[in-house]
Order: C-alpha cells, then structure tokens, then sequence
C-alpha cells in the first residue's frame, strides 16, 4: 500500500484512464440526468435579486419586546405578524453586532408597494424600533430580470472568449472538449443547487464563475502535457493518440490532485464549518458553489474532458492510420510468436527420456529458426 501512495507520489502510476472511459462516462452521465430531472422538478430556489422582493433590517430594541427572547421565539413573533399579508416564504435571520442585535428579513412575495411599507411597519413594531430606524431594499420584478438577463450574457461571453483562445493556444477540438467540462460542472452544480434548496443569489454567480475558471484551469494543465506527448509519441507513430493521452493523463495525476485538495479544504472549512456549524447562512450560496464545483472540476478535467478529446482526435486520419499500423504489428507478432510456443518441447514429468519416434514433428519454423542460429554461430566461430 506505501508503495503504490508513493508511485502515485511521484507520478509512476499505470491507470488506464481512457481504456475505462465508458464507466466515467456513465457516472456523469447519471449526474447529469439526475441534475436535469431535479432542475425539472424541483427548479432553482432564486433569490429577491433575481425576482424581486423587500429586504428589511431591523434593530432589536433593548427595551422592546423581544430584547430577552430567543432567536426561536424573534423569527416566530415576525413571522406570525408577516402571516396577515401572505408573507409566509420570509427568510429570517438575527445578527450579533456592535450596537446590540437585529434582525433581517426577506422576502419575494410582496411585491405591491403597500404591503411593503404595510411589512415594514410590522417588523418595526415587533421588534420594537422605528420606522425610521429600520433600513429596507425594495426590489422589483423587472430589476431582477435585468440582473438574471446579465448574468446569463455574460456566462455567454465568457464562453464564446474561453472558446475562441483554447482554439488559437491549442485546437478546437480541445476547445470543444474543454466547453463540453464546462457543462458537465454547471449542470452537476445546478442539480445540486436545486436538490439542498439553498438559494442563487449574485454571490452564487460570483462562486460560479470562479469555478469555470478553476476547472479550465486544471483542464489546460492536462491538455497541455497531452499536447506535448502526442507531438513526440503519437505524432511520429511511436504510440497511439489514446495511449499518449493516458500516459499524460497519469503524468499530471498527481498534480491535479494536489492542486484540488489545496483548494477544496479552505472551501470545505468555509461550508462545513462557516455555514454549518457556526451559523454563518449568508456564506451557504457562495461556498457550496465552490466546493462542487471545485470538486466537479477536478473530477471532469481527467475523467471527462480528455476522453471526449481522444474520441474526437482518434477520428482523424492521421491518428487513425497510427492505430491501424499498431494493431497490424500486435497481429504480426502474435503470429510468430504463436508457431514458436507450439514447437516448444513441454517435458513430461516423471520422464528422464524420451525416444526419438515418440516424439510429435517440429514445425518447419523452429527448425529453420535452430538452423539459423547455427549458421550464425558457424560464421562467428570462422572470423575468430
């Protein structure tokens, strides 16, 4: 076992990753399917700042109602006043600052003018501030839109630039494989949105697109080292596309590694630990984002991004005709070797001699493989 950790160290490692391309395969595939159905069913849980709503920030008032309650009993109180007008989907939540507690509240179902003065009112008057003291965002429908309209432009551009430089550094083809990982992690981060509920805010955007470039980060890597192996090795017939691209893949293995397990546990420390075990909601969007896509991005760069390219490259004529003379020489020696092992003599056991007449003929090429070499020893012996 500390044998096999250090070859894999040092990246000596024999994985066929591309032999085992269709298990990959069908272990995204099941991602993606299961992605599509849960955004299907269940969709994407979008915040005000994509549909619209009120955002209210409220002080607790040290002399109010609510100054000795628990956070339990202050989101009860608010959400029982929010109740008479039709706001019970109200996020709320309590901070700790400097000047004493607050609390925040959001919500996407009031979206008439009046009732959101009217939810104003209510918060200030069970938290036991002012109107005045109170700090509230209304935001609309139409302003949430423009933001969504935004965010899918620009995912757009990203796209057609990321596109347009793999193309001009390397090939198309790559670039193709390199957009084909994009959307395998989108859509494995969409599912995963859409299956824990938590919402998409413009923080999720942010994580989002950090993580398209974290994955084609990590895929370039790989791209690169399988460029430079298949100019010395498959370009000049030594050895297939397929198998120059595995070799490269396990060049780099290690690395990738490294690189992801670097990143995911500050992700991991923020989700788990941040957002999980002291409270901290306001990071849930930004650092699961992060963490799955980090994790998709490693996963799609090796296991997901290369196959598609060696499918792609093995089509061309050139890799084609490499593959075929490989398969040709394998069939040839094959065949020699095969007369060889049928004219070997397998003693039997027990049997100290065998007579002459019981023996099975020699097939004419292991006589004509003795009789060479003693020719060639007669020649040797004559110069000397």
């Amino acid at each position: 076992m500390t044998g096999r950790l250090h070859r894999l160290y040092r990246g000596e490692t024999n994985i066929d990753f591309i032999g085992r391309k269709l298990v990959w395969f069908a272990l995204s595939g099941f991602l993606m399917v299961g992605s599509i159905a849960l955004l299907f069913f269940n969709g994407l849980n979008y915040g005000i700042e994509f549909e619209g709503g009120i955002s209210i920030t409220a002080p607790i008032a040290s002399d109010g109602p609510l100054a000795d309650a628990s956070t339990t009993d202050v989101e009860a109180a608010i959400r029982a006043g929010l109740d008479g007008i039709n706001a019970g989907d109200a996020q709320i939540q309590t901070a700790e600052g400097d000047a004493g507690r607050s609390v925040i509240v959001q919500s996407k179902d009031i979206a008439d003018p009046e009732l959101q003065q009217e939810a104003v009112n209510i918060v200030a008057d069970t938290v036991g501030a002012t109107v005045e003291e109170t700090d509230s965002q209304r935001i609309g429908s139409k302003w949430g839109g423009e933001i969504t309209r935004k965010a899918r432009n620009a995912l757009v551009i990203f796209l057609l630039v990321i596109l347009a430089f793999i193309s001009w550094r390397f090939e198309w083809k790559m670039a193709i494989a390199a957009i084909a990982a994009l959307a395998h992690d989108l859509l494995i981060t969409a599912g995963v949105y859409s299956l824990v509920g938590f919402e998409v805010t413009p923080s999720t955007v942010i994580a989002i697109l950090t993580i398209l470039g974290y994955s084609l980060y990590d895929t370039v890597v790989v791209f690169d080292k399988v460029e430079e192996n298949t100019a010395t090795l498959a370009s000049t017939g030594k050895m297939t596309y397929e198998d120059s691209a595995n070799l490269s893949m396990n060049q780099v293995f290690m690395r990738s590694l490294n690189t992801s397990l670097a990143t995911l546990l500050p992700v991991a420390a923020l989700l788990f630990v941040g957002a999980g075990l002291l409270g901290a909601t306001t990071l849930e969007d930004l650092s699961l984002a992060l963490f799955v896509g980090i994790l998709t991005g490693a996963y799609s760069s090796i296991f997901f991004a290369t196959p598609v390219l060696t499918i792609l490259k093995e089509h061309e004529p050139k890799y084609k005709n490499v593959r075929e003379k490989t398969i040709r020489d394998a069939q040839r020696a094959e065949a020699r070797v095969t007369p060889a092992l049928a004219g070997a003599e397998v003693p039997t056991p027990g049997a100290t001699s065998t007579s002459s007449a019981s023996r099975p003929p020699r097939p004419a090429g292991g006589a004509a493989a003795r009789a060479r070499a003693g020719s060639k020893k007669a020649k040797r012996r004559k110069r000397r």
